[in-house]
């Protein structure tokens, strides 16, 4: 079935998850501009699951924030699904991560006065679903997740582990074509972090593409394949030889 939402508008299957190009991002700076990501390209195929490794300052966070439509490339493109997120409004840009991105953040971003339930339902309710179908596709998400007794709790009784679960249920809450983990484990001790990392595992089992940014190399080791990020560009993968990796990496089957 073709996925729509409330404007209905109909997804290129065909189209690789994930399209980036020559894309480049400089920041201002009080001493000298700081040039976060200076010229990559990157093709995902659906049902991948990408690592996204390097130090902190390589630009990976950067790339993430691109990718989703939070900032804008100062030079490059960068499609998902087949949709332009390099220029357009950000209205523009807010409808194509209604549609396709889901996003979890280290710091898990709750809304800590509505209930567990409310917070999965949320971005459902925003896209244009019915407060029913919403609430109906939250408790499934929390059940697959392992969280559906906690439905009407608020976020603050939940442990780090549970929280993290929260907040990945609430990404998935529009069946996104892609969805981006930033530092998923970073706030979380070893138990927490090892219950995300099997969680985002079983997504992938099903199907669901991921980009996963991290620092550590035990947390990257679930994906499929690990990209290396040096100093604003992509430099190698896990099964690479030494040296770069050309002018494009592609992965998976397109």
């Amino acid at each position: 079935m073709t996925k729509t939402d409330a404007t209905t508008h109909p997804e290129d299957t065909s189209a690789p998850a994930l399209e980036v190009h020559g894309v480049r991002k400089t920041f201002e700076a009080e001493i000298a501009p700081v040039r976060a990501l200076r010229g990559v390209d990157l093709t995902i195929s659906r049902g991948t699951f990408v690592a996204l490794m390097g130090p902190s300052g390589c630009g990976k966070s950067t790339l993430l924030n691109l990718i989703a439509g939070l900032e804008e490339a100062d030079e490059g493109t960068i499609q998902v699904a087949g949709e332009s997120m390099t220029g357009g409004t950000e209205d523009d840009h807010a409808l194509i991560r209604r549609r396709h991105i889901g996003i979890v953040f280290q710091f898990f971003n709750l809304l800590e006065g509505m209930t567990v339930l409310e917070n999965v339902a949320l971005p459902a309710i925003i896209a244009g679903r019915s407060r029913k179908a919403a609430e109906t596709r939250a408790r499934d998400l929390l059940d697959l997740l392992g969280i559906a007794d906690k439905a009407s709790v608020m976020p603050g009784v939940l442990s780090g582990g549970q929280r993290q679960r929260l907040a990945i249920s609430r990404a998935l809450a529009n069946e996104p074509t892609l969805l981006l983990a930033d530092e998923p484990t970073g706030a979380l001790d070893s138990a927490g972090g090892s219950e995300v990392i099997e969680l985002l595992n079983r997504l992938h089992a099903a199907g669901q593409t991921i980009i996963l940014v991290t620092h550590d190399a035990d947390v990257a080791a679930a994906a499929d394949t690990v990209l290396a990020m040096r100093d604003g560009r992509i430099v190698a993968d896990s099964d690479a030889a030494m040296g770069p990796v050309g002018p494009a990496t592609t992965i998976g089957s397109l």
